[in-house]
């Protein structure tokens, strides 16, 4: 199972990281902290100190088109936030 699917980049989540070396990504619905500090330290090669998890439910849109009024639903899923110790570093652009 593919634990992690992508980081978080935001200018909220850039500032966090700068300020308080905590990064957050967009994790797998069923892994668990355990998965998901693993994964991290196995990626990115850092040590995690602690992980909090939430899930996003999906927002309900709606937009007026030629068509019509349409209603619809963006996809629920589930955030990590992701302390690590010391003076480790994420960096999430070097991919790129």
């Amino acid at each position: 199972m593919n634990v992690i699917i992508k980081p978080l980049v935001t200018e909220k989540m850039t500032g966090i990281s700068e300020k308080t070396n905590r990064y957050g990504f967009i994790v797998d619905r069923r892994a668990d902290k355990q998965q998901i500090k693993e994964a991290i330290e196995k990626l990115y090669e850092v040590k995690v100190e602690s992980v909090n998890t939430l899930i996003q439910r999906g927002k309900v849109v709606n937009r007026y088109t030629k068509a019509g009024f349409i209603r619809g639903k963006k996809s629920s899923f589930k955030k990590a936030y992701v302390q690590l110790k010391g003076n480790d570093t994420i960096d999430i652009f070097s991919g790129i």
